[in-house]
């Protein structure tokens, strides 16, 4: 009798484990919404992730670009500041950088008086590019693309720099 009862036992287990890692799969088609939500649920923060498995030869911002790229998909939300309820340009920025321990108000005015001023010729992955007069941001993924959570009715995404004509300028954070 004890072998079919250690048998009904794995098989419990084992149907527990496929539901609870089928779970997060469910929702979106697309699967980034829930990425984004196991990413911020999960139980150690990113940033102690980060500061253990960083490699020397990658830098900052090529770290926050790899982060960045788990809320493609989110859905624009006017004053959002996470996944669950959406992004605005800057809230998505301000949401990325915390995990890396910088600390960004949420305005876009706010993020254009930290880090350092770069010119357009000199842009890297993770450097913030601002749009019309400052009043939309966001992060630079390299070869003129960034991303950005553009407007109502859209979702973050990735855009091209040539699709902005108001380029206003762009800054440079450090990991604090």
């Amino acid at each position: 009798m004890r072998p079919i009862r250690l048998l009904i036992l794995l098989l419990a287990i084992s149907l527990t484990l496929v539901l609870a890692l089928m779970r997060p799969l469910q929702g979106r088609a697309n699967g980034a919404e829930s990425q984004a939500v196991r990413l911020v649920q999960s139980p150690l923060p990113m940033r102690h992730l980060f500061h253990r498995s960083r490699h020397k030869s990658q830098p900052f911002g090529v770290h926050v670009v790899a982060y960045a790229r788990h809320f493609l998909g989110v859905p624009y939300r006017w004053g959002g500041t996470t996944p669950h309820t959406g992004f605005d340009c800057s809230g998505l920025v301000r949401f990325v950088y915390r995990r890396f321990g910088v600390r960004l108000p949420h305005s876009t005015w706010g993020d254009l008086s930290h880090g350092r001023r770069v010119t357009r010729r000199s842009l890297r992955a993770g450097d913030l590019v601002f749009f019309y007069g400052a009043s939309h941001v966001g992060i630079y993924i390299g070869r003129g693309h960034f991303i950005d959570a553009p407007h109502t009715g859209a979702r973050v995404r990735i855009s091209t720099m040539n699709a902005y004509s108001g380029y206003y300028g762009a800054r440079r954070l450090r990991a604090s």
